[in-house]
């Protein structure tokens, strides 16, 4: 990747004007809000980590409302310093990680029909927003956040390269496990947007790993069924400080690689 200024990402022509639309939310998008919010939130009380649950109150989400971006700027903005960029939709990696390096979460502002409640191909407003938001409120989650997509940016023209990390993303920030007081609970969005997952993340049906980077790294997901595997984090530090691990375990995986 060509060194470019930290702040390059603001200036990109794919943002332009992109921004959330409060006003232009129907009815049936307050509905579908409802549905999803009220059928999750009664599973997490006892499923998900206390960082999501202070999360959740601290960003203000209810069932009733829309999730108002504007209002959860000025939540993350005093407390991680962290912020909301509206998206079209995925994105190019290279604009994905620049603007997380830069303290950005991307999301998008659609959400699902009603006919759609319980799959979509595309992530949609209501998991970025329900299940991620709350999460930038941990300090040592969203530094975690940054220094990945530092590494990435490091390493964006390089395929096998963005493949491995994608897999680090995917089995913390979207499907990650935490132990805390003995009891597993969950992190990960794709879970704590997912009912059925997060009952069955839980149970003794798929394996339960260590969180360990070479292993993540040697393992691939899939995205159109629950995971077989989870890996468990002890602690929002843990994973902030495998942070070097993971820069050195990728260079030499690279390394091999370009042996063969």
């Amino acid at each position: 990747m060509t060194e470019r200024p930290k702040e390059w990402v603001f200036s990109d022509p794919r943002l332009k004007d992109l921004q959330q639309d409060y006003d232009a939310y129907t009815e049936e998008d307050f509905q579908v809000w409802k549905i999803l919010f009220e059928r999750q939130i009664v599973n997490l009380p006892k499923a998900a980590s206390q960082a999501y649950l202070d999360g959740i109150k601290q960003v203000n989400f209810t069932a009733d409302r829309i999730a108002d971006f504007r209002e959860v700027n000025k939540k993350l903005a005093e407390t991680t310093g962290w912020e909301i960029q509206v998206v079209p939709g995925l994105i190019d990696d290279d604009l994905f990680f620049g603007l997380m390096h830069n303290k950005r979460f991307c999301s998008s502002t659609w959400l699902r029909k009603m006919e759609q409640l319980d799959y979509l191909e595309e992530p949609d407003m209501f998991h970025d927003a329900f299940a991620h938001m709350p999460m930038l409120t941990n300090q040592h989650y969203v530094d975690f956040l940054e220094q990945l997509a530092g590494i990435a940016l490091k390493h964006i023209d390089d395929p096998w390269a963005i493949e491995l990390l994608s897999r680090i993303y995917w089995f913390t920030i979207e499907f990650g496990l935490i132990r805390e007081h003995g009891e597993l609970r969950i992190y990960g969005a794709g879970i704590l947007s997912s009912a059925g997952e997060t009952k069955f993340c839980l149970s003794d049906a798929p394996a339960h790993h260590p969180y360990e980077v070479k292993k993540i790294f040697n393992t691939p997901y899939w995205k159109d069924k629950f995971q077989d595997k989870y890996f468990i984090i002890e602690s929002y530090e843990q994973l902030y400080h495998s942070i070097p691990e993971i820069e050195r375990v990728l260079e030499e995986m690279l390394a091999e690689t370009a042996n063969q």
